[in-house]
């Protein structure tokens, strides 16, 4: 019994490490000078022309939000679809009503246009 807990504190003990590794050594091996070339902001290979600020729309990052929900929702119906033989009514029920209130909020983000692109 006392092994597992003993296990359990050097996980504890050590996991700080793994984090704080590539940082300290980005630091200790990594160039310490500064240079104006690497200082100056890339992209591809152009140098930027005018404003680099730009805005974007809230209707794209609502598209992703959607996205996302649908994203998480495969995550959930993975399990569920690979143990369908051995689900009983009540969860399937369950999985049903889930795919309804996600079906019902597609079609709500269709009906108000936030899946327009344009």
């Amino acid at each position: 019994m006392l092994s597992d807990w003993q296990f359990i504190a050097i996980f504890v003990a050590l996991s700080p490490i793994f984090p704080a590794a590539p940082i300290i050594l980005n630091r200790l091996l990594g160039p310490s000078k500064p240079n104006p070339i690497k200082q100056q902001s890339y992209e591809c290979g152009i140098e930027t022309v005018g404003d680099t600020w730009v805005q974007f729309k809230v209707q794209y990052y609502i598209y992703a939000l959607v996205f996302v929900v649908f994203d998480v929702e495969a995550v959930f119906l993975f399990p569920i679809a690979a143990a369908y033989d051995r689900l009983d009514l009540f969860a399937i029920g369950a999985t049903a009503l889930f795919i309804f209130l996600l079906a019902d909020g597609l079609v709500y983000a269709w009906n108000r246009g936030v899946l327009e692109w344009i």
